[in-house]
């Protein structure tokens, strides 16, 4: 992703990404249930870093693997790079949480982007507060292994019923997180800047009186007048 492209993306809310995707035939790419866990500190742009847990196995899932540097969960902290977000396929379980308070300090110190999983972290109101932007259905007290085992880093996984491939592209504000294929960020930033002009000329028209039939979407009055607006400013 160029610079250029990000900057782009940054400026485009996950409601016009997932309408510019649409309009390409993808409808299956808005993450459910991953919400912010601050709001107020919600919004990026990154490539996607991913992980998979697989359901717990007691002769697997023991505590001293937490010191293994090599098992994917603690391995992924240290390992991906600044600027991009690492992405938990979790599987939906409710019951553990996939990162806490201390592992999310590290990947803001690092300089990671963000975190989006399909299950809850621990230490939720502190991960909350901290730098780090966090996505996920809420929290869980108990630790991953009291659910899950980390199998594996950078593979193709499902977060929150969205294929995610290592490489993609994620944005993220208040709604929620959308996934683009590497190969379409740069049209869907280009023609996602362009919705979000013509949509704020839409908007200022509605509250200046005019009807939504005719104005959104626009017929050919409307979009004359949209490019008149455009070629005077």
């Amino acid at each position: 992703m160029s610079p250029e492209v990000g900057q782009l993306l940054a400026g485009i809310s996950t409601a016009t990404v997932t309408m510019q995707l649409l309009k390409r035939g993808l409808r299956n790419c808005f993450i459910v249930g991953a919400q912010p866990l601050n709001p107020d500190n919600c919004q990026f742009v990154a490539e996607a870093y991913t992980l998979r847990f697989i359901p717990m196995r007691e002769d697997l899932s023991r505590v001293e693997v937490l010191g293994d540097p090599e098992y994917p969960p603690r391995k992924a902290v240290e390992d991906i790079s600044p600027g991009m977000a690492l992405v938990i396929d979790a599987r939906g379980e409710p019951g553990a949480g996939v990162i806490g308070d201390i592992l999310a300090a590290r990947m803001a110190e690092r300089g990671v982007a963000a975190v989006v999983s399909d299950g809850p972290v621990r230490d939720g109101a502190v991960v909350a507060a901290g730098k780090l932007p966090v996505y996920c259905p809420g929290h869980a007290a108990p630790a991953s292994l009291h659910r899950h085992f980390g199998a594996d880093l950078q593979c193709p996984i499902a977060c929150g019923g969205v294929a995610v491939i290592p490489g993609d592209i994620l944005v993220g504000d208040s709604d929620g997180v959308v996934v683009i294929p590497a190969a379409m960020a740069e049209e869907v930033a280009r023609d996602g800047a362009e919705q979000e002009r013509m949509e704020g000329f839409l908007k200022s028209r509605v509250e200046s009186g005019h009807p939504t039939i005719g104005t959104y979407p626009p017929n050919a009055k409307t979009l004359q007048a949209y490019e008149d607006w455009k070629n005077s400013n």
